[in-house]
């Protein structure tokens, strides 16, 4: 399933997409009301996790909007605000469910995929598949032509990503950005080391390689063409 998370306490945020993450969601994050209007308008994502207090446009003014703008995907408002009135205001704005900080990570995942479910999409995603490489996004399994891929955490979370973009660029920012939650250079090599790991358990010991590099941009994940 889909969800952007659109909350600015860095600390939540990581939270609350690493758990999603592990919970085979694919999940994008952004800071700033304005910004995730256009975002939810654009890509139309199947769940947005909304907080209510947010710069440039606050949460409930980005639920009025989106309904005014004709988008109807499931809304869930995230609060210190939590008193009746308060939630009362948010289910009229156009939110779908409303969840009072702090929360139980359980409660959230239940109530994101019961609006999931409630948009009557496709059930979430359990595996990725590129030629014969399959990541387990329940197990944290991969497996490519049958044989088991041990993976460290940080090398599933890279794998993911790059399946989950197969056949597009995935840059070098992108991959700080989702696998470090880094969102500046760093002057390291910490992608490249952690690419080519990668490669040796993925690529190496198989007849064709998947992982790719795209000279002064990234890398890219396709089968043979």
């Amino acid at each position: 399933m889909k969800i952007l998370l659109v909350e600015d306490d860095d600390r939540i945020a990581t939270f609350v997409a690493e758990g999603l993450a592990r919970e085979g969601h694919a999940v994008e994050q952004l800071g700033d009301g304005r910004a995730a209007l256009a975002r939810c308008l654009e890509a139309e994502p199947d769940v947005a996790v909304v907080d209510r207090m947010l710069p440039g446009l606050d949460g409930l003014s980005l639920v009025r909007a989106l309904r005014a703008a004709g988008a109807a995907m499931p809304v869930l408002v995230l609060t210190a605000l939590d008193q009746v009135d308060q939630r009362v205001e948010g289910f009229r704005a156009g939110a779908d469910d409303y969840l009072g900080k702090p929360f139980h990570f359980a409660e959230l995942l239940a109530r994101v995929e019961a609006l999931g479910r409630r948009k009557g999409g496709a059930a979430p995603e359990t595996a990725l598949n590129v030629h014969d490489l399959t990541l387990d996004l329940v197990t944290h399994r991969a497996t490519r032509a049958g044989q088991d891929i041990p993976l460290h955490a940080r090398e599933y979370r890279l794998l993911e990503l790059m399946m989950r973009q197969a056949g597009r660029v995935v840059t070098r920012s992108m991959l700080l950005d989702r696998v470090w939650n880094i969102n500046f250079e760093p002057g390291t090599t910490v992608v490249e080391t952690h690419v080519s790991r990668l490669r040796a358990k993925v690529d190496k010991p198989f007849d064709c390689a998947l992982i790719h590099t795209v000279r002064n941009f990234g890398y890219v994940m396709h089968g043979p063409r």
